[in-house]
């Protein structure tokens, strides 16, 4: 067989590799995606086979919906919040665990991993009955402590977005933390050798050696932080609030499925979906070039 007719089978083999699962990509991900930025263009309902095209007026409307703009508020807060306070919490985890003289660091791996396996419906379930104002465990340690009302936690419309993020954080660290090992287990131990011999501690190494060590793998979970912390936000206000009270606890997808599924505004509830779309793949851009390492 000549180089050319080697050259042709071997593109031939990867083409016949790479066609089951660009059809199943196309089929599934590409053609779903594109049918919502078209139903996003119409005026309606879902059910009826009536559609009225109405261009952009459903993202002319929705940037004039104080509704949505509470939630696309809230969803960024959720975003900076979880995403910056889960992100410490996991990667000095995840340093002590490592490197650290700790006793027990296998139980502690557990612990801090097991939130990750559990449904969101149980997560839910336990921080309601935590935040509960009556018997929660919540309420009832601070009235040890003081004398004061029972505490609204998913009630008050200044606490409750603030009760979503911890929740959202108790299930986020123990993954995070165990990327952050994995990488961290890469760095070859003659860099800390030489950073030791160097006069560095145990924090100037941190900063020296292991962070620019597992900067990648920060890079990647970032982006993962803000995928994830759209789409987790929705199962939890769903599951824990429904959006309440009054909206303060709304975020985009949930606010999304008021609109296509409960208000039988499916068109309009597309574009606050294709809205998201676009929000979460310009965020997730902008935290990679900022994180970018020059060559």
């Amino acid at each position: 067989m000549t180089n050319k007719s080697k050259k042709k089978a071997d593109t031939a083999f990867v083409a016949a590799c790479l066609l089951p699962a660009t059809a199943l990509l196309g089929i599934f991900v590409l053609y779903p995606t594109l049918s919502i930025f078209r139903i996003s263009l119409f005026k309606w309902g879902g059910y009826s086979p009536e559609k009225t095209f109405v261009g952009f007026d459903n993202y002319r409307i929705l940037f004039s919906d104080d509704r949505f703009l509470d939630a696309l508020k809230n969803s960024f807060f959720l975003i900076i919040t979880v995403t910056a306070v889960t992100f410490v919490l996991s990667l000095f985890s995840a340093a002590a665990l490592s490197r650290g003289k700790l006793f027990g660091k296998s139980f502690f791996r557990i612990i801090l991993y097991i939130p990750n396996i559990l449904s969101t419906v149980v997560i839910a379930a336990v921080f309601s009955a935590i935040y509960d104002p009556a018997r929660g465990l919540l309420n009832s340690i601070i009235s040890l402590f003081s004398d004061r009302d029972p505490i609204l936690w998913l009630g008050d419309r200044d606490l409750v977005i603030w009760s979503v993020a911890i929740a959202m954080i108790w299930q986020a660290v123990g993954y995070y933390m165990v990327m952050y090992m994995s990488s961290m287990a890469q760095i070859p131990e003659s860099l800390y050798e030489a950073a030791s011999i160097e006069g560095a501690g145990p924090l100037r190494s941190f900063f020296t050696v292991t962070l620019p060590g597992i900067m990648e793998t920060v890079r990647t979970t970032l982006t993962f932080f803000i995928i994830s912390n759209i789409n987790l936000s929705f199962l939890l206000v769903r599951a824990m609030t429904g959006g309440g009270p009054d909206g303060a606890s709304e975020v985009l997808l949930s606010y999304m499925y008021k609109q296509a599924y409960t208000n039988s505004s499916y068109g309009y509830g597309m574009a606050v979906g294709c809205t998201v779309f676009v929000f979460s793949f310009a965020l997730a851009g902008l935290v990679n070039f900022m994180t970018k390492q020059k060559d």
